[in-house]
């Protein structure tokens, strides 16, 4: 059997030597210092109440969002165990076939893929994101998840400061750096507040019915077949919404929003499927 090429500390190892990590750090820096220091403090200063409360609350955002990017970057999607072997009597029973990767020259799990860019079988491989330098799967989609809701919430946060700052305060734009700095700071917030709140959207819509975005892509040949067909297509992971939010959050409401509380995962390679 070849070795897999790869594995979770070479991965942790280059997450933080990648530019694209380097350049979503840089943005989160500078979307907070100019939240804070340029926008917050010239519209209600940082020094009354209402600024110190509002700066408070983005720094929470802002600090969360970066914890669950550092879990996200950093964690093991989830490899393939090297004892892993399929089991063929429960493989048949269910209509389905034994998985085996060329590439690493193993069988894999069901609803894991090989990833070209870590050049290793990922389990319930949802996709490989440049922003962290990683897969996205089993072991850190919680951790992805949440990291994209504070994303999320940080972003419009910092848009909404920003225009009651261009709206409610009097500023100098006959000065050209001023009008400058004032158009770019809002095409960026409105700009991440759009694609991140897309994203965000996107995968509640995975998560409440345990799909990944490959099963997805797969599950519209399927809907269109079934169709044809006159049956009716159902996911056959779909556990229903709140069972498919607890396998990937967990069963404790006060863990979901804790990327680090993953003590309800098990191995990976295997999953409840649905009767119909």
């Amino acid at each position: 059997m070849a070795r897999r090429r790869g594995g979770p500390a070479a991965a942790a190892a280059t997450a933080v030597a990648s530019p694209a990590v380097v350049g979503t750090v840089a943005v989160m820096a500078l979307v907070y210092y100019s939240t804070l220091f340029v926008f917050l403090d010239h519209w209600l200063g940082l020094g009354t109440p209402a600024g110190a409360a509002h700066a408070a609350a983005v720094s929470l955002a802002v600090a969360a969002c970066f914890f669950a990017f550092v879990c996200a970057a950093a964690a093991d999607p989830g490899s393939v165990p090297a004892s892993f072997a399929p089991d063929a009597e429960a493989a048949q029973g269910q209509g389905l076939k034994s998985r085996y990767c060329d590439k690493c020259c193993m069988f894999k799990p069901d609803r894991s893929h090989h990833c070209k860019v870590c050049k290793r079988c990922v389990l319930k491989m949802d996709h490989h994101c440049v922003w962290i330098n990683n897969c996205v799967g089993y072991g850190n989609y919680k951790a992805f998840i949440i990291c994209v809701l504070n994303a999320t919430i940080g972003s419009l946060y910092s848009f909404v400061i920003f225009l009651c700052d261009l709206f409610l305060k009097e500023h100098e734009f006959h000065i050209l750096y001023v009008k400058i700095v004032y158009i770019l700071a809002g095409v960026l917030l409105f700009f991440l507040s759009l694609t991140i709140g897309s994203l965000l959207c996107w995968h509640i819509y995975l998560l409440c019915h345990n799909m990944t975005t490959i099963e997805y892509r797969e599950a519209v040949r399927a809907k269109w077949l079934a169709k044809k067909s006159g049956q009716k297509f159902r996911h056959r992971f779909d556990l229903g919404m709140r069972k498919n939010i607890q396998m990937i959050l967990g069963p404790n409401i006060l863990c979901w929003l804790c990327p680090t509380a993953t003590g309800h995962l098990k191995d990976g390679t295997e999953f409840q499927i649905t009767n119909n």
